[in-house]
């Protein structure tokens, strides 16, 4: 298996959207054209080649562009894959929040920084609205590198207070999304960029959750995957990892990628469905704010993504990601409101026949509402009617 990962490692490389390459080890984080990078196909995992005595990510290492002795691992992956009566159906939950800063940014943030450290980054900066900052300070203390996370000043208090105690140095920026992520670009010229939204190995890491599909459901694919996105980073890590599959024989088809946001954002929504975001108007504070992005630095390729699986997407009333709060909590998940924007539009699929009562359907759930407590609180304040309301997933 050794002398396997080290051709495919050495195999890989980066490439731009203009097509120009770059070498595996290149310390760039985008293309000479301003674009996102990506990490060239990967062969796709034969069930043998599973490590199956590590209990983490890493067992799917013989796919990973990181060579295994340089990880840096908490022990995320792994991550139970729960199925429930959902509406008189089957449906596969992933619950992520069993990764060690409780989200799913954990699997792309520990390929990322092994990648970095390999390369001998001792400091590294990343912008976040919580949850893939945390990651970032906690992989970095594990690998002894210094973080600086820059934040919206409008971030859940727990998810700053969680990214402060691994250590790391916080800049709290007032404005948008969007105004957070330039300050970051401008810094970067400084400090190693280590951004969720930009660096190719963290869709690397990311992409091990479609392989966990793959291993739980006896190497199978499922029917559907229902998934939140923001910048859509496990949409296009869904298509990757499941092609790379395709490609290897050991799935026959691509399972179709049922895709929700917020419907303030739904900017990888509506562009696949040929709707104006701009056409919304002022773009409204939503209580998902991890999945708030305005400009996602991979559109194309999300909505490409969605396309490819045959997939659909879905602009989320911000009624219904409270209602699926309450529907999640009442099954026993407590999922902060950005994951439970899948749980919306796994409704919203369900409803519309998308979904078939018969297919094998998995809803990845990203995050802890635990990570969320006052937009949690404010889901649940003043609502008498929730048991009414969530019986309906019953």
């Amino acid at each position: 298996m050794d002398a396997e990962k080290h051709s495919a490692v050495t195999a890989a490389d980066l490439y731009d959207r203009s097509g120009k390459r770059y070498p595996l080890d290149d310390p760039r984080w985008r293309g000479e054209d301003g674009g996102p990078l990506a990490v060239s196909t990967m062969p796709g995992l034969r069930p043998e080649q599973i490590d199956t005595a590590e209990r983490s990510l890493w067992r799917y290492h013989a796919a990973l562009p990181v060579p295994a002795a340089h990880r840096v691992s908490l022990g995320e992956g792994c991550t139970p894959m729960v199925p429930l009566n959902w509406g008189g159906r089957r449906v596969h939950f992933k619950l992520e929040w069993f990764n060690p800063t409780s989200s799913f940014k954990d699997r792309g943030v520990t390929v990322m920084i092994s990648h970095l450290a390999a390369q001998g980054a001792d400091r590294v900066l990343e912008d976040s609205s919580g949850n893939g900052g945390s990651a970032v300070a906690a992989y970095a203390a594990a690998a002894g590198i210094r973080a600086k996370i820059i934040v919206p000043a409008a971030t859940s208090a727990a998810k700053v207070l969680q990214a402060r105690a691994y250590g790391a140095e916080i800049q709290l920026v007032s404005g948008s999304r969007a105004e957070v992520s330039d300050e970051a670009i401008r810094q970067s010229e400084q400090i190693p960029y280590a951004s969720h939204n930009w660096h190719p190995m963290f869709i690397q890491g990311t992409k091990t959750i479609a392989y966990e599909m793959w291993e739980s459901l006896g190497f199978t694919a499922p029917d559907n995957v229902v998934l939140v996105a923001g910048a859509g980073s496990n949409v296009i890590a869904c298509d990757i990892a499941f092609r790379e599959l395709l490609q290897a024989g050991q799935v026959d088809r691509l399972p179709r990628l049922f895709v929700g946001q917020p419907e303030h954002w739904a900017t990888i929504a509506d562009t696949f469905n040929g709707i104006d975001p701009a056409g919304r108007g002022e773009r409204v504070p939503t209580i998902a704010e991890g999945a708030s992005i305005a400009h996602p630095v991979r559109l194309p390729e999300a909505v490409e993504a969605i396309r490819r699986s045959r997939g659909a997407a879905y602009a989320v009333p911000e009624t219904e990601i409270h209602a699926a709060v309450r529907a999640l909590s009442a099954r026993g998940l407590y999922a902060e409101p950005t994951s439970s924007v899948a749980a919306a539009t796994l409704d919203h699929f369900i409803a519309s026949g998308e979904i078939a009562p018969d297919e094998t359907t998995v809803v990845v759930l990203t995050g802890a509402g635990l990570k969320s407590a006052e937009k949690m609180a404010a889901v649940f304040a003043g609502h008498g009617e929730d048991a009414e309301e969530s019986s309906s997933a019953r």
